[in-house]
């Protein structure tokens, strides 16, 4: 597919200091637009202009925002990119960490969006969603992250029916990227290193640009032929992709994967009571 020219485009991302997000700040200034990002935690070396924002700050945002579209003279897409994950088991109450993940993942996302709005309907521009492939396949273990990326395709739903008029909304699909939103998740010993196959950055930075940049605006982009292979049957054959998630996440827990974990200590004594 041809991309349309992007010099001059006016650009913002969210988490703009995190892997993703200098990636496509990198990429989209090489072709000629103009970039403004918003993170947390800026960083010296940023191949761009980062403001500093606390995404889960309701008053935070809607300034950020303010400064960043002065800084950019308008907005022509907005690419909401920040997100984190951690540990979550659905079994356990939610904590913090869940709260954390839903404030930032969705509620962030929601917060940035919505101050964008009138600017985005201004130039008829676009809006990209991170999602994950998580938000049509849950994985175990991770309840928190795939709630709050399902809740954020059901948030782009609505903005795409309210503002499609004027402005396009689309959701691309990563499945597993080798950055630090896994750390957290590893360090408390409940690494998915055996469900899920990492694909490089580079198919995803290639994706949001095709929906950045794309003559029409496309609705769902998953960021490669296996990943649009599992949409494709977690959205039509739900079943199907449970018992295969369901059982390979048996076999990594027969295989000791979680014996150390805290956090799955119910699912290993379940699998061991199953298996006599």
């Amino acid at each position: 597919m041809s991309l349309r020219n992007a010099t001059g485009l006016r650009v913002l991302i969210t988490g703009a200091s995190g892997t993703f997000g200098r990636a496509l700040a990198t990429e989209l200034i090489g072709r000629g637009a103009h970039v403004v990002g918003l993170d947390v935690a800026p960083r010296d070396d940023d191949p761009m202009t980062v403001l500093p924002c606390d995404l889960t700050d309701d008053t935070a945002v809607p300034a950020a925002v303010d400064a960043a579209l002065a800084e950019l003279g308008g907005l022509d897409v907005l690419i909401n990119n920040a997100g984190i994950g951690g540990p979550a088991p659905a079994e356990l109450p939610p904590g913090q960490e869940v709260l954390r993940q839903l404030d930032i993942n969705l509620l962030g996302t929601w917060r940035v969006s919505a101050a964008c709005v009138p600017a985005l309907v201004a130039s008829r521009g676009r809006v990209v969603m991170l999602a994950s492939r998580m938000a049509v396949m849950q994985l175990p273990l991770a309840a928190a992250y795939g709630a709050s990326k399902r809740a954020m395709v059901a948030y782009a739903d609505a903005l795409r029916l309210e503002l499609g008029t004027h402005v396009g909304v689309t959701c691309v699909y990563p499945s597993a990227v080798r950055s630090p939103i896994h750390d957290s998740t590893a360090e408390a010993g409940l690494s998915l290193e055996g469900m899920s196959s990492y694909e490089p950055l580079g198919g995803v930075v290639h994706t949001v640009l095709r929906a950045a940049l794309s003559p029409r605006a496309l609705r769902d982009l998953p960021t490669t032929r296996r990943g649009a292979v599992e949409f494709f049957l977690a959205r039509h054959l739900p079943s199907l992709t449970d018992r295969i998630v369901g059982r390979t996440f048996s076999s990594r827990v027969r295989s000791g994967a979680f014996r150390d974990a805290e956090l799955a200590a119910g699912a290993v004594a379940r699998h061991a009571e199953a298996a006599e």
